[in-house]
């Protein structure tokens, strides 16, 4: 009686490959998680880092291997370049406007109730509008007035894009030990929302 040929798990790991085959996902979210948390520390450098991290996972996606560390540091420095650390100013800018908008509120105005919750949600757009720009390739490379305009293109994608963010928020207040890993879900996010979009016949 024959039996089945038995197909052995790879057992070696490929020149570059950090992670064995058997744990690909977890350990690609995980590498570009940190790595991508590395880069972000200066601040301005964070929508580069994450466009890098985005630019990988869509290979990854496109053509199934498995990311590899020397891929995604090189990303990163090929996307520091001058023009995406002056973007880089945006989110501190805007997070500053925020906190004092915020301060204000608290401090007793008129409306104070009623705006509280407009500037969240305007908070989360934004954040899902910075989500949908870091994830955009080619020559809308972090572009503003594009991630707008797929973004209300695209609502679902938008809201799930809203979603991952609070998701993010509420692991960081519950567990702020995980703050380095974070940047790898929302890019894997990201990507995820940019690469369905043109194939869903509704964004049309």
């Amino acid at each position: 009686m024959s039996h089945p040929p038995v197909v052995s798990r790879r057992a070696h790991r490929e020149p570059g490959e950090v992670f064995g085959s058997g744990f690909t996902l977890f350990a690609d979210m995980l590498l570009v998680g940190v790595v991508t948390a590395v880069a972000c520390l200066p601040v301005v450098t964070a929508p580069a880092a994450l466009s890098a991290a985005c630019a990988v996972l869509r290979r990854t996606a496109a053509n199934g291997v498995q990311v590899r560390l020397g891929d995604l540091v090189a990303e990163v420095r090929a996307r520091l370049t001058l023009p995406a650390l002056l973007k880089g100013l945006v989110p501190p800018a805007f997070a500053v406007l925020f906190l004092l908008d915020e301060e204000l509120l608290r401090s007793g105005l008129p409306g104070a109730a009623l705006m509280a919750p407009v500037l969240m949600l305007l908070a989360l757009g934004a954040a899902a509008v910075g989500l949908r720009a870091v994830a955009l390739d080619g020559p809308h490379r972090l572009s503003g007035r594009e991630a707008l305009a797929r973004s209300l293109a695209d609502p679902r994608g938008t809201a799930l894009l809203a979603g991952a963010v609070v998701l993010a928020a509420l692991l960081l207040w519950a567990m702020p030990v995980l703050l380095p890993l974070l940047p790898g879900p929302l890019a894997f996010a990201a990507t995820a929302v940019d690469l369905r979009r043109p194939a869903d016949p509704y964004d049309r």
